[in-house]
């Protein structure tokens, strides 16, 4: 599908992400949008490339679209709220153990986080 210019177009720029929001004309002339997620990833060397990734959302699914993109964004603020928690997806994040320590002042026993994403 060949994709026309856009018709309008908002940008949200969010970190190593940008979103852009474009309204498109079809070849019968009705509109739809783009949602395209752009990723930045910057190699050893310093050299950078971008991942894209795009949603085509159609008039006849907004309002099924809508209600959902509402009842998910409302689910997480109230289970998790606004705070962002954000540093452990910073590349250079260590995460800090603490250890309980007896009276003698050595360690009780040692814990080992294991993340499976990383694996």
């Amino acid at each position: 599908m060949l994709e026309k210019e856009e018709i309008f177009s908002k940008v949200l720029r969010a970190g190593r992400r940008t979103y852009f929001f474009d309204v498109r004309a079809t070849k019968a002339d009705d509109y739809y949008i783009t949602i395209t997620e752009s990723k930045k990833f910057t190699e050893d060397d310093g050299s950078f490339h971008f991942k894209k990734h795009k949603i085509y959302l159609y008039k006849e699914d907004f309002a099924a679209f809508k209600d959902i993109l509402n009842e998910m964004t409302s689910y997480v603020l109230n289970h998790k709220g606004e705070e962002v928690i954000s540093e452990r997806h910073q590349k250079d994040f260590k995460k800090e153990y603490f250890s309980e320590k007896t009276e003698e002042g050595t360690s009780s026993g040692s814990f080992t986080d294991i993340d499976f994403d990383d694996i």
